[in-house]
């Protein structure tokens, strides 16, 4: 009977552990399918009516586990995720500090250079490249670097624009300064190609109102231009021919038909352009006197040097005295040899045509620069000239007229402008909050009424501000008056 009893009680024992067991993986398998479904999609929230099923009831504290676990293991993932996708962090192993920084001091010594009994520092070769390196787009307005190489390719176009009628007219190729023409000419080709194959191809353009930087299509815009054509023309090397038809000037005619646009890019970052103008102006001047005094030469050399009084007779120097007389002609100074034979006389005809409407051309040029230049100043001559004449017709007192005229001088010698607002109108309107910014914000950002407002709103007040010179003495308001408008004292 007691083993019965045993049997019995080791038969339930056995079959409640089996069914603990099977339901503790099925709880296992449970959790991790839960886990597995929650961890791409969100838990829909307990409390809502339409995820609760009548019948089916929901264990509050088991819902709130999951979702702590799911919460941890999202964690624990974007944590690792963050480590591989940091370089840094996904280092193996951490890198010798103390090593690396001795390695990076030995660099410094070696560049240094004994000279004499003193050591200078000599930066590496790899510093220089990396400055020297060109962007892949260059903005042709802004680049100090594409402005400076203008100024290069500028001078070899002056080069040849001087020489090549130089010495197509005179005799000035000799065996024995002939390889000097040679290395020059090659030069000027040299950096005529490096400016087609380098610096062109990186120019910037504006298209659709967009500023385009990439390299590939600033290659195809530049070799559509017609600009790109004339460039290529200009480096066709017909100097080859030189072996067959001798040492002639006339091969390297080609040359001018590139021109750059160095004027324009320096007259726009130079602070007194019309300095340049006149310069540029007078340098046009100079050039023509010196075609004519080429063409003066070649009409001697096909009339016969020394045949008549009007041609050149061959003493002195070739160049200086062609280029007095073209001095004389063109100005028309007069007090030169009459011409005797008709191709004399045609020639210093047309001489005389071109001369008057040459100069007359750069006079006016040189009338306008100079106009440009100080039509500020003339401005503010008239205004204040006005001005008077008006104190004068209505008899103000003396005192108010001289504080007049100190305030016109004080506001010219400190803002070089009498109303600044007509400047900043003409401007689009990001750009005259972008300057009214820099110019106000400073002052705005003291007053304690405006600290703490909305930057907004500050930027949308500087617009409406106007600078106004007040001289010693004057009240710019008074106590307990009404004020309409809002006014800070700069300075």
């Amino acid at each position: 009977m007691f083993l019965l009893y045993y049997l019995l009680f080791s038969y339930f024992e056995f079959i409640k552990i089996t069914v603990i067991c099977y339901v503790s993986k099925l709880y296992q398998y449970y959790i991790v399918f839960l886990t597995s479904q929650l961890f791409f999609f969100p838990i829909p929230s307990t409390n809502s009516a339409e995820n609760k099923r009548p019948g089916t009831p929901i264990n509050e504290y088991v819902q709130e586990q999951l979702k702590e676990i799911v919460k941890k293991m999202k964690e624990r993932t974007a944590e690792y995720r963050e480590k591989l996708t940091d370089p840094v962090m996904s280092s193996p192993e951490p890198s010798p500090t103390a090593k690396k920084q001795a390695e990076e001091v030995k660099p410094e010594e070696d560049h240094y250079c004994d000279m004499l009994c003193c050591k200078f520092k000599r930066p590496p070769m790899k510093a220089y490249m990396k400055k020297m390196k060109l962007p892949e787009s260059i903005d042709a307005y802004t680049d100090r670097r594409y402005i400076g190489w203008l100024f290069v390719v500028t001078m070899t176009y002056n080069w040849n624009c001087w020489f090549i009628p130089l010495r197509l007219a005179f005799p000035v190729h000799t065996a024995s300064n002939m390889i000097h023409w040679i290395v020059v000419d090659l030069l000027c080709d040299l950096c005529y190609i490096c400016d087609v194959l380098v610096f062109q191809p990186r120019v910037q353009f504006v298209r659709g109102g967009d500023i385009i930087v990439n390299r590939a299509e600033l290659k195809k815009y530049y070799r559509n231009s017609l600009k790109f054509r004339l460039d290529v023309f200009s480096v066709i090397p017909f100097d080859v021919l030189y072996a067959i038809f001798g040492f002639h000037a006339i091969f390297r005619a080609n040359r001018h038909l590139t021109f750059f646009e160095f004027n324009d890019r320096l007259e726009g970052i130079m602070d007194k352009a019309y300095i340049y103008r006149v310069i540029r102006t007078t340098g046009y001047l100079l050039f023509i006197l010196h075609l004519n005094a080429c063409v003066y030469y070649c009409a001697s050399v096909y009339e016969g040097l020394g045949s008549t009084k009007w041609v050149y007779d061959g003493k002195g120097n070739m160049y200086l005295r062609s280029y007095y007389w073209a001095v004389r002609t063109l100005i028309t100074i007069g007090g030169l040899p009459e011409p005797v034979t008709t191709f004399e006389i045609i020639f210093q005809l047309l001489n005389f045509f071109s001369g008057v409407f040459v100069f007359s051309s750069l006079i006016g040029q040189m009338r306008d620069v100079i106009g440009a230049a100080t039509a500020g100043q003339n401005y503010y001559r008239a205004c204040m000239d006005n001005t008077v004449s008006y104190m004068n017709v209505n008899t103000i007192p003396r005192i108010v007229q001289n504080r007049v005229r100190t305030w016109y001088e004080y506001t010219w010698d400190s803002q070089g402008m009498l109303d600044e607002s007509e400047l900043l109108e003409q401007m689009p309107g990001k750009m005259h909050l972008a300057i009214a910014i820099d110019v106000n914000f400073t002052i705005v950002s003291k007053v304690d009424l405006f600290k703490g407002c909305d930057v907004q709103m500050i930027c949308d007040m500087l617009l409406r501000l106007k600078s106004i010179v007040y001289l010693p003495g004057d009240f710019v308001c008074k106590k307990m008056h009404k004020l309409n408008t809002l006014c800070s004292a700069n300075k």
